[in-house]
């Protein structure tokens, strides 16, 4: 049985990570809580950002139950489903754990996305969320995918999301610690820090899209130092359903994900200037 098991965690695992570069382009629609806007931005409308965001050919595509639940079914087989478990604010005026690896099986999806902040006096709950749910999801063996987000009280009593090396290797060290299948962490910046806690980890890191860039050139060239430092992929939010043409950011980041193209050609490739 637990062979059988094991070979069920290795199949959705591989229809994730489907493109032959093995690299994984994801986009994540689902970010409603962290914005707390329902009228404008990108995702005003969930089914015209899905469907714009699946006419960019993504490998996978993360978003609420309910959104697989009313929308992904038009969709199946177009890319794989990952169902965010997660469900927080920075300064945890929200944090409650809103799916399980069931609830992302009875929906059909390949994985259950856990998006978590680390540091300040509730990182134990957050990381609880993730030991519970890598011991479901072992009995059905679904991946777990954790998304992982450091916090930093120094400026503000609240919290702010930072990305700075020695963080991020902390949250790295948390997604190995509890063990997830794959880790998803915001870029440092720094390519040679990168590559050191890419290096430590034996599962598949990803990097977050991050804070919306100034332009997509700045996020693509990012994702391109991510990528030669080791990372396995990126799964994109703002600077994909954000972006003035989705279609067109969206082939942008495949080319650099998946045909080794740097920002400046990534660009061309999709038809969109060089400032854009």
């Amino acid at each position: 049985m637990g062979k059988i098991m094991s070979i069920g965690r290795q199949v959705r695992l591989k229809r994730i990570f489907s493109n032959p570069s093995t690299n994984l382009f994801g986009v994540a629609v689902d970010h409603f809580v962290g914005y707390g806007n329902a009228v404008s931005g990108g995702l005003a409308s969930l089914p015209k950002a899905l469907a714009a965001t699946m006419a960019g050919k993504p490998d996978s595509v993360t978003i609420q139950a309910g959104t697989a639940k009313n929308l992904w079914v038009q969709y199946a087989g177009s890319a794989a489903l990952i169902v965010q478990g997660g469900c927080f604010t920075v300064d945890d005026r929200i944090s409650e754990l809103i799916a399980t690896p069931i609830d992302a099986i009875r929906l059909g999806a390949d994985a259950l996305a856990v998006a978590i902040p680390v540091r300040g006096k509730t990182e134990g709950k957050y990381l609880k969320w993730l030991t519970d749910s890598v011991r479901e999801a072992n009995e059905y063996n679904i991946p777990i995918v954790a998304h992982i987000y450091p916090r930093d009280y120094s400026k503000n009593k609240d919290g702010e999301i930072v990305f700075t090396p020695d963080e991020i290797a902390w949250a790295v060290r948390c997604g190995i610690e509890t063990g997830v299948d794959v880790i998803k962490v915001g870029y440092p910046g720094d390519k040679k820090a990168f590559a050191q806690i890419v290096e430590s980890c034996p599962v598949p890191i990803v990097i977050a899209g991050g804070p919306k860039e100034p332009t997509l050139g700045a996020a693509l060239a990012s994702t391109r130092d991510a990528l030669d430092a080791g990372a396995k992929g990126a799964v994109v939010g703002r600077n994909v359903w954000g972006a003035k043409d989705v279609s067109k950011a969206s082939r942008a980041y495949y080319t650099v994900i998946h045909d080794g193209l740097n920002a400046q050609d990534a660009l061309k490739a999709a038809g969109l200037s060089a400032d854009e």
